[in-house]
């Protein structure tokens, strides 16, 4: 009885382990420094990559917070303050050892104080 009791345990600590290592692999971390250069950088890609496709014209005034995942490359999520006096969520997927770089998502929102 005693075995089983033991064995038990040590299964659900295995499977904890295993389901705690998942959602931390592909988990988003903050990014510490929004204004380092690349975030930026990023931040511009996303929005000049908005621009071809919808025939806007906006222009970053800054980044305001963003997430980064790691996925096979970079998921930067990013919460941007541009020239329209509006918001935007971008998501860049950003792979610079494969000079892939991708525009995810672009999606204006309202930050609630």
């Amino acid at each position: 009885m005693m075995k089983v009791g033991c064995l038990l345990l040590l299964l659900s600590v295995i499977v904890i382990a295993s389901t705690t290592s998942a959602v931390l692999l592909g988990g988003w971390s903050p990014i510490e420094n929004v204004n380092d250069k690349e975030v930026v950088e990023i931040a511009n890609f996303a929005i000049s990559e908005y621009d071809k496709r919808s025939g806007a014209t906006l222009t970053l005034v800054k980044v305001i917070k963003g997430e980064t995942q790691v996925v096979g490359g970079y998921n930067y999520r990013l919460v941007l303050a541009a020239n329209d006096n509006k918001n935007y969520e971008a998501v860049v997927f950003d792979a610079p050892w494969e000079h892939v770089r991708n525009l995810t998502s672009f999606d204006p929102i309202i930050i609630h104080a």
